[in-house]
């Protein structure tokens, strides 16, 4: 198990290589010139080609290429094209309402979505079973951004019981920054809910009609017992996948749902980048997402371990 910890840790490594190559050449070879973006509409070719030199983008890519690996293996993103700021001092600056976020919806979305899971396999063909499921068709269905519009109106224009936007530090006022995630943390969570919620479904009833489910059933064990000491068990390694790959969709809902709700997070950062075609920041955005990625899915790899000894690669 050690040798196959440490082999899968050092593949890591080449892993990020490969995202860091793709990303400063995708973003590169993109139309546009950030040079006459910071220019302005009205500067003069010469005013343009000063800038371009400025910034280092009149050199070869493989030059560019070098400085930004080199930079990159010190820790430093760059700066941003039009702030003049150090990229990591923004991406620290917008960390905390998109980690918040992520984490309250995982939590939301894991606590609901599993339990409702494993009760549609255990009711398979009642009206809980179809309860369940229209529930997860309706979350996979309505489009994040309609839907967070709708808990606005709901919540926060009619019934005005929560904020309509904003952001609030848990180191100001905790009450307010649970108050202020509470929409976001729903309107995202509902589609991950949707996906955690079928798979479960799906990966319990294959295991409830296995043979020894059956035996412990003649044996006369409780339904507790079997649920989660057999079935839930043997079930949870798709769970635990879909809980991990899930968590790209959060990384692509939460630049919807942040511009939604106007959490100054990193999917805001992100969508002004673009915008602005700030290409150091969306190389550090990019970068951090991709890294945060490759872990969950070493951490991902290393729960298979534990969940099932069978499992070796």
């Amino acid at each position: 198990m050690l040798t196959y910890v440490v082999r899968r840790i050092l593949a890591v490594f080449p892993v990020m290589g490969v995202v860091v190559l793709f990303v400063f050449v995708l973003i590169r070879i993109a139309p546009g010139d950030p040079a006459a973006i910071i220019a302005g509409d009205y500067a003069s070719p010469q005013a343009i080609e000063t800038i371009r030199v400025a910034l280092g983008l009149d050199q070869p890519l493989h030059v560019q290429l070098r400085v930004y690996v080199t930079n990159v293996l010190r820790g430093d993103l760059g700066r941003s094209l039009h702030s003049k700021l150090p990229v990591r001092t923004l991406i620290a600056q917008r960390l905390e309402p998109t980690v918040a976020l992520t984490l309250s919806t995982l939590a939301l979305a894991v606590t609901l979505a599993v339990p409702l899971g494993i009760l549609a396999a255990w009711k398979a063909g009642t009206w809980v079973d179809r309860a369940v499921m229209v529930f997860a068709v309706a979350g996979f269905s309505i489009p994040v951004f309609w839907l967070g519009f709708l808990m606005i109106y709901g919540f926060a224009v009619t019934l005005d019981v929560l904020p309509v936007q904003g952001y609030v530090s848990y180191r100001e006022d905790v009450g307010a920054f649970a108050r202020h995630l509470v929409l976001p943390t729903l309107t995202l969570g509902l589609v991950y809910m949707a996906l955690l919620t079928r798979i479960t479904r799906a990966s319990m009833l294959e295991v409830l009609g296995a043979d020894y489910i059956r035996t412990a059933q003649a044996k006369g064990q409780g339904s507790r017992r079997i649920l989660f000491g057999h079935a839930l068990k043997n079930a949870s390694v798709p769970i635990v996948t879909t809980i991990g790959v899930g968590l790209t969709l959060l990384i692509s809902g939460v630049v919807i749902t942040e511009s939604v709700f106007a959490l100054p997070g990193l999917g805001r950062l992100t969508v002004d980048a673009v915008l602005q075609r700030d290409y150091s920041i969306i190389q550090g955005v990019t970068l951090l997402s991709s890294a945060v990625y490759v872990l969950v899915n070493l951490v991902v790899d290393l729960c298979y371990l534990l969940l099932d000894p069978r499992i070796r690669y």
